[in-house]
């Protein structure tokens, strides 16, 4: 491979990593936005993540709990829902795992499975997973999701809350 050659094939692959690095950088940001929804939030940093013609939807289980929305502004609505009195969450913590992205040009593609965490504002919690499936499209500088997709793997109640008002036990 003549050096020049070598150069290009090099400078691709740092373009990808980089590429890559903000791929991810863009679902932990959505994810701990997510965790901050309350009553008053700003939606404009989340909705900043999508693409003008962005989908949201559920799949499978989730696909009667959540739908599908097309736009930006249908989505900001969906989670508009969780801004207003009263609050939907006490506590409200999602975990990314399982990651594998893929990038090609312009586009990119990240699959994760989600571990949530949730005490709702009534005091019930639950444990959640799902399988997530996102499209990126880079825009400018800015990778954004142009397609979110998740899949309710399970969901279950849990009898005590997340959260206690207890100090942590430290040694003495």
């Amino acid at each position: 491979m003549a050096t020049g050659e070598a150069f290009d094939a090099l400078l691709r692959r740092v373009e990808d990593l980089e590429a890559e690095k903000r791929v991810r950088a863009c679902a932990n940001r959505y994810m701990a936005l997510c965790d901050r929804l309350d009553v008053g939030f700003d939606l404009d940093p989340l909705m900043d993540l999508f693409t003008q013609d962005a989908v949201w939807e559920g799949t499978g289980r989730y696909a009667r709990t959540f739908g599908r929305l097309e736009g930006r502004e249908a989505i900001r609505a969906m989670f508009a829902k969780y801004t207003v009195p009263p609050a939907h969450f006490r506590l409200n913590a999602h975990y990314l795992t399982g990651e594998e992205i893929a990038v090609q040009g312009a586009e990119a593609t990240g699959r994760w499975m989600m571990l949530q965490t949730s005490t709702f504002a009534s005091g019930d919690s639950r444990l959640s997973s799902a399988r997530l499936d996102l499209r990126f499209r880079r825009e400018g500088d800015w990778w954004r999701i142009a397609h979110f997709q998740t899949e309710r793997l399970f969901s279950r109640a849990v009898t005590q809350p997340w959260d206690e008002d207890t100090d942590l036990p430290v040694p003495e």
